[in-house]
C-alpha cells in the first residue's frame, strides 16, 4: 500500500475517532476542565509551599514554585491522558468494532495511528489550555522554553499512546492492561520528579532519571 493511501486512511481515521471524541460534550468538558481544576486548587497553596521551601528570600518566590509545579501537570496528562486510551481499544475489540474496521480498505496502520493522534491532539488542546491559564496565575517563563516543552508534551503523548495500544492489544482485558499500566506509570511518574525533587534522590536514580525524556518537562 503507498505511503499516500496510508496518509489518507490516517486521516480519515483520525477525523472519525475526532467526531466520536466532540459526540461526548461530558467527556470534552470535565477533560479540558480537570487539568485547570488542578491549577485552580491548588494554585493557592504554592506561595506558602515557596516559603516552606525556604524560596521566598531567593527572588523565586511563588513564581518559582509555579515553575514545577505546571510542568508536573503536564506530565500528568502526557501520562495519563495518552496512557489510559487502550482501555477504548480493549472495548472496541470486545463489541467486535475493530474487527469490522479490519476488513475495510483501510490499512491497519492507519487504524492505530489515527487514534494515536487523535489522542495527541486532545492532549495537545488540554496542555495548551493549561499553560495559559499558568500564565494568567503567575507561571513566568520564557515563550521559547514554553514551546519546547509543549514539543515534548506532544512527542511525549505520541509515544505513551502508542505503548497503551500496544498493552492493550496484547493483554485484550481491563483486568490485564490496568496493573501492566500502573507498572509502567508510576515508576514514571517518580523518575520525572513530579512525585518529589530528583535533587532529593540518591544519585543512581537521579542518573537513571535523566534518561526518561519525563525528567525534562516535570523536573530541572
Amino acid at each position: 500500500m503507498s505511503f499516500t493511501r496510508t496518509v489518507s486512511d490516517t486521516r480519515l481515521i483520525f477525523l472519525r475517532c475526532l467526531r466520536q471524541t466532540l459526540r461526548s460534550k461530558v467527556a470534552v468538558v470535565f477533560g479540558a476542565l480537570q487539568p485547570l481544576l488542578y491549577l485552580v486548587l491548588f494554585g493557592p497553596l504554592l506561595p506558602d509551599l515557596a516559603e516552606l521551601r525556604g524560596s521566598g528570600g531567593s527572588g523565586a518566590g511563588s513564581g518559582g514554585a509555579w515553575q514545577v509545579f505546571v510542568p508536573g501537570i503536564l506530565v500528568q496528562l502526557a501520562l495519563f491522558g495518552a496512557g489510559f486510551v487502550g482501555f477504548g481499544l480493549i472495548a472496541d475489540l470486545r463489541s467486535g468494532v475493530l474487527e469490522r474496521l479490519r476488513v475495510t480498505p483501510a490499512s491497519r496502520t492507519a487504524l492505530l495511528l489515527g487514534r494515536v493522534l487523535r489522542d495527541t491532539a486532545v492532549v495537545a488542546v488540554q496542555a495548551v489550555l493549561l499553560v495559559a491559564v499558568g500564565l494568567a496565575l503567575g507561571l513566568r517563563a520564557p515563550a521559547g522554553g514554553i514551546a519546547v516543552g509543549l514539543v515534548l508534551v506532544v512527542s511525549l503523548a505520541v509515544s505513551v499512546a502508542s505503548l497503551s495500544y500496544v498493552l492493550a492489544m496484547r493483554t485484550r482485558s481491563e483486568d490485564a492492561f490496568a496493573p501492566l499500566l500502573s507498572a509502567v506509570t508510576l515508576p514514571l511518574m517518580l523518575l520525572s520528579g513530579m512525585l518529589l525533587p530528583m535533587s532529593l534522590a540518591p544519585g543512581w536514580l537521579d542518573a537513571l532519571s535523566r534518561f526518561t525524556p519525563f525528567r525534562y518537562v516535570g523536573s530541572p
